[in-house]
């Protein structure tokens, strides 16, 4: 008798233990990977378009999508325009959307992708080093890495998402 309750004991714990694990709410998005405990970012730094260095620890407090891209990404382009609606919603009061060329492309041609493409609410960025992929250990473009207001990743999106998704957005605003 013993056994049989061990084992049906063992079997219900199996059967919890998956739900307590994973019991992480998310968007039935295919190409996000969530963290179970999320990532300390140190010492990421990115310039702007005139060239300064950026630091990512300078925008605690705040919920930072992170979007790698380049211009002859042709996801990026399909993207880039949801990640400008995202920039200028007014549902979030903490949301800052970066987006940081990693192309090694002259800034010329990225103000002309951001112009052909009509982009109003995103400044540029850059990592023309290729050291940030690395750091960051990026597999393609676009890869979009979420921060939370402590300045951790807690998501990663590979490839190209709509970020018009009211499922995404109504999950992203528990972290703005």
């Amino acid at each position: 008798m013993n056994s049989k309750f061990f084992k049906l004991f063992i079997f219900i714990l199996y059967l919890i233990s998956p739900t307590l694990t994973y019991s992480i709410e998310h968007p039935n998005i295919k190409n996000i990977i969530l963290y179970k405990e999320p990532k300390k970012l140190e010492n990421i730094v990115f310039q702007n378009n005139k060239g300064d260095i950026i630091k990512l620890s300078n925008f605690r407090n705040k919920l930072v999508v992170l979007n790698f891209w380049a211009t002859w990404c042709a996801p990026c382009r399909e993207e880039m325009p949801y990640l400008d609606e995202l920039a200028s919603n007014k549902d979030f009061k903490n949301i800052l959307v970066i987006p940081i060329n990693i192309g090694r492309e002259s800034k010329e041609k990225a103000e002309n992708f951001f112009k052909e493409i009509k982009i109003k609410n995103l400044n540029l960025y850059y990592d023309s080093s290729i050291e940030l992929p690395n750091k960051l250990s990026l597999r393609g473009v676009p890869t979009t890495i979420l921060v939370n207001k402590n300045g951790e990743e807690f998501a990663r999106i590979l490839g190209a998402v709509d970020f018009k998704n009211k499922e995404l957005l109504s999950w992203l605003y528990k972290f703005d």
